[in-house]
């Protein structure tokens, strides 16, 4: 890496008009002390201004055609960039969601954490608008964890040992260090594993892309940095509140866990799974009851996304 790190980035659109002007806004200090030499805009075919409003900002817009999912936004973002040239004049590329806002210097101590040996994925602290800490750090999936979860919720087993998927223990959140995965709303990519690790996964539309990308990179000997001096503010949280969404992200955990388990894992990771959003049901939660149907019901998941 250069000693000024030189920073590209992709920043994944679908009707984002509403938080995409704040996001662009927030690169010239998120990469403060860095070289921003190129935004991307890879717009999942907007119907809102979220086109030329990115236009506007002086962003690279990447037209899909058509609502393809993130996995292939980054993709499309990160081919454009290779087409360009851009990719080999820079050390990493920066992955955002449309409703993230880099804090001062955030891109360039990301960088920062890349330069050492291995280091090949950095995430940031993600905070709400209220600068509340997301527990954004995950656990791999394990059967134990999947159970744990749903007899004890995944907030507590977060807490307890290594058994919770997601770590909500905020003493976790306060140290650099490695961990497993994080959630993909703001990451840094050396372009060393860029080219090392190929594209992202899109057959997943929406979540565990990220999930899949991360340990595929530990598979392959990289580490992913969390850094908590580089901060990241992140709205989201629409799966907690959207049933389609909800059921998308569950049935993909399983997918992604019988791609690398055996059938015997992969069918307790799934009773497991079903067992928790089934409880989640009982208590009137609509989420868990779409993510339930899901589930049990192939036949009802999501294979496209709306357009």
């Amino acid at each position: 890496m250069s000693e000024t790190p030189r920073i590209a980035v992709v920043v994944v659109t679908y009707n984002s008009a509403r938080v995409l002007a704040e996001c662009l806004e927030s690169l010239a200090a998120g990469a403060r002390g860095a070289d921003l030499v190129r935004v991307v805009v890879a717009d999942n075919a907007s119907r809102d201004e979220s086109v030329p409003l990115a236009e506007r900002a002086g962003a690279t817009v990447v037209p899909l055609g058509r609502n393809a999912g993130y996995a292939a936004a980054i993709n499309a973002g990160i081919a454009a960039l290779d087409r360009e040239g851009h990719l080999d004049r820079v050390d990493a590329v920066a992955i955002l969601n449309p409703d993230c806002r880099t804090r001062e210097g955030a891109l360039t101590r990301l960088a920062a954490a890349l330069r050492a040996p291995g280091h090949g994925i950095a995430v940031p602290r993600l905070v709400s608008p209220d600068g509340h800490t997301h527990p954004s750090l995950r656990r791999a999936p394990t059967v134990r964890g999947a159970l744990a979860e749903a007899v004890i919720g995944g907030r507590l087993a977060g807490r307890v040992g290594r058994l919770g998927e997601v770590i909500t223990d905020p003493r976790r959140y306060r140290t650099p260090g490695a961990a497993e995965w994080a959630t993909g709303a703001a990451l840094l990519v050396s372009v060393a594993a860029v080219r090392d690790l190929g594209p992202w996964d899109e057959s997943f539309l929406l979540y565990s892309e990220e999930t899949e990308f991360a340990l595929r990179a530990a598979d392959r000997g990289w580490t992913l940095w969390y850094e908590p001096e580089a901060v990241v503010e992140h709205i989201g949280g629409e799966a907690n509140v959207n049933p389609v969404l909800a059921a998308l992200l569950t049935t993909n955990r399983v997918r992604l866990f019988r791609r690398r388990r055996g059938p015997v894992s992969s069918l307790a990771f799934y009773l497991a799974v079903v067992l928790g959003e089934a409880l989640r049901a009982l208590a009137g939660r609509r989420t868990a009851r779409a993510s339930l149907v899901a589930l049990l019901r192939p036949s009802r998941r999501m294979r496209v996304l709306p357009q």
